[in-house]
């Protein structure tokens, strides 16, 4: 081997050195550069030569630049962060809805009914007090507005979800485009080298894309020959290559709610929900307000439809001379329990009192309601008949199905007792509360405006109170459309589902997120540059360039000597 040829493998030291040391500088420049993975020049021995008998070396290159990355952990913990993410949003919901019940606060739904059936209570310390039975209706609608307010501000939060799900089809579609455009500019660059992370910022912006697109959605990878990832979505491919698919929003209604999902438009398919923030948006969106709301539908409707059957059959301190039903029936000539009502009566009787207001004497009518399954069911039309045929009452239903009873003179007045059908409750006649669900809930206006018809007695018309006990006892009375269960026992079950709830979601997304940071260690420990190892390798290859230069100064002088004999 001739002096040039040695001096050949100076020059290949000092240039894999210095690339070596350009590497040591990348990875020190980026040492807190999020989703950098740590470079490494692979060096290795030259291709030797033959000189005479003997094999010599060509001293060292450079193979390639590649990165300190381990896909496996990398998949893991992008499956991690799904978990993390859809977590969090449950937990988030969770609290935000622990909030708006507010329980043990003043505002609370469990303080307004306190002071409801406190109100109740007063009545019947003062059954002739008119003001009195105004602040038990004032209290009613407190409590009504408590349950309307806590029913709008879940809706409020459940539509904030719902716009957040149309929200991120533009930030998956912006992630799949970029991760699209990343494999083409990789594959180009690598070219099909034997070391396949040489486009090494390109691979990390596409780490980096391939985190956030996992923190949406549960994804999986598999990365190609030409260095492209292709990327996938519950089996359906959602970047190939170079090209990507587009997600789109579309919209289904749901008890009267637009609910928003994501669809891969070229499949029409529901984009795999898995994990990650699509998923928990979906499922706080429906599975935790969503069953809040059915619940709090239900508390209220067994509130109105049982508080109402018992009030009912009691009597104020005057009566009517008009009533219209708060409720109509889909067809007057059906029976009452198949008419679309949203309670159902059953077979029974009622008594509608006939009072005249100048003799002071009361007439009382039964009106018996069939409901059997037979061709005599009761229907709206055989009431208003029966009703009619009452002396000094009238009885017709209007076109909208409504039942309207009147007085046929102004000397008469009418009330109602001992209803064992739950008509009254069910039409809405001689009722306390009106609507069906949290958030229609209210005070008939009929009591809120003539409070002196709170149905206290239930001996006549006056200042009696026996229906007033019964009232102020409801909320520890067995109701027989919650299976047995109290309004008292609803309500603390209603709480006790949200508090549970959170206290669950908080200890699975704290697991998580311990699980999230483990697997970051490790990815740390793999893929993370160390300032202290980064310095001792700097050393390293600065005294091998250095070796290698004073290499060069020695055969210069060979050379030089050579010329000069």
């Amino acid at each position: 081997m001739s002096l040039s040829g040695t001096l050949q493998i100076a020059g290949n030291a000092l240039a894999a050195q210095q690339i070596a040391l350009q590497v040591i500088g990348q990875n020190i420049a980026n040492a807190a550069t999020p989703g950098y993975s740590r470079e490494e020049a692979v060096l290795a021995p030259a291709p030797v030569q033959r000189f005479g008998r003997l094999t010599l070396g060509l001293g060292v290159h450079v193979q390639g630049v590649i990165q300190r990355v381990d896909e496996f952990l990398n998949q893991r913990l992008r499956r991690a962060t799904s978990d993390r993410i859809d977590s969090e949003v449950r937990e988030q919901t969770w609290l935000e809805l622990e909030q708006v019940l507010g329980e043990l606060s003043e505002t609370d739904l469990s303080t307004a009914l306190t002071r409801f059936f406190g109100a109740i209570n007063n009545v019947l310390n003062q059954p002739e007090s008119v003001s009195v039975r105004a602040m038990a209706v004032l209290q009613g609608q407190s409590l009504t507005l408590q349950i309307n307010r806590l029913a709008q501000r879940v809706g409020d939060i459940r539509q904030d979800l719902n716009t957040r799900v149309v929200n991120m089809a533009v930030d998956a579609n912006r992630l799949l485009e970029e991760i699209a455009r990343l494999n083409v500019q990789i594959a180009t660059t690598e070219g099909g080298a034997a070391f396949r992370s040489e486009a090494v910022g390109l691979r990390d912006q596409r780490n980096v894309a391939l985190r956030k697109l996992s923190e949406l959605i549960e994804i999986q990878t598999q990365e190609q020959a030409s260095g492209a990832v292709n990327v996938f979505a519950n089996g359906d491919f959602l970047v190939f290559e170079g090209t990507h698919r587009t997600v789109t929003a579309v919209y289904s209604p749901s008890s009267g709610f637009s609910a928003a999902s994501l669809n891969v438009a070229e499949l029409d398919a529901p984009l795999g929900r898995g994990t990650g923030k699509l998923a928990g948006l979906l499922a706080a969106r429906d599975e935790i307000l969503g069953s809040f709301l059915d619940k709090l539908d239900a508390f209220a409707s067994t509130l109105a439809f049982e508080f109402n059957k018992l009030y009912s059959r009691g009597q104020g301190l005057t009566g009517y001379t008009q009533l219209t039903s708060e409720r109509a029936v889909n067809s007057a000539a059906a029976p009452l329990d198949a008419a679309g009502l949203p309670f159902l009566p059953v077979s029974g009787m009622f008594q509608v009192l006939i009072h005249d207001q100048q003799t002071g004497v009361t007439r009382t009518h039964d009106v018996r309601v069939e409901l059997n399954g037979l061709n005599s069911d009761t229907t709206l039309n055989d009431l208003a008949a029966r009703l009619a045929s009452i002396d000094g009452l009238s009885a017709s239903v209007d076109a909208e199905g409504r039942l309207t009873i009147s007085a046929a003179s102004a000397n008469v007045a009418f009330a109602f007792a001992n209803d064992t059908s739950g008509l009254l409750a069910a039409l809405g006649l001689n009722v306390f509360f009106s609507g069906t669900t949290a958030r229609d809930l209210g005070v008939s206006s009929v009591v809120s405006s003539a409070p002196a018809t709170f149905a206290a007695s239930n001996t006549g018309l006056g200042a009696g109170t026996g229906n007033a006990v019964e009232l102020a006892r409801f909320p520890e009375q067995a109701l027989s459309s919650a299976d047995g269960d109290t309004l008292f026992t609803l309500h603390d079950r209603l709480n006790a589902h949200v508090t549970q709830g959170a206290s669950v979601a908080r200890a699975v997304a704290e697991g998580l997120r311990s699980f999230e940071q483990t697997l970051e260690g490790q990815q740390l420990a793999t893929s993370g540059v160390s300032l202290d190892e980064e310095a001792i390798k700097l050393m390293t290859h600065q005294r091998a360039f250095q070796a290698a230069a004073r290499f060069v100064t020695v055969i210069d002088e060979l050379l030089r000597l050579l010329v000069e004999l």
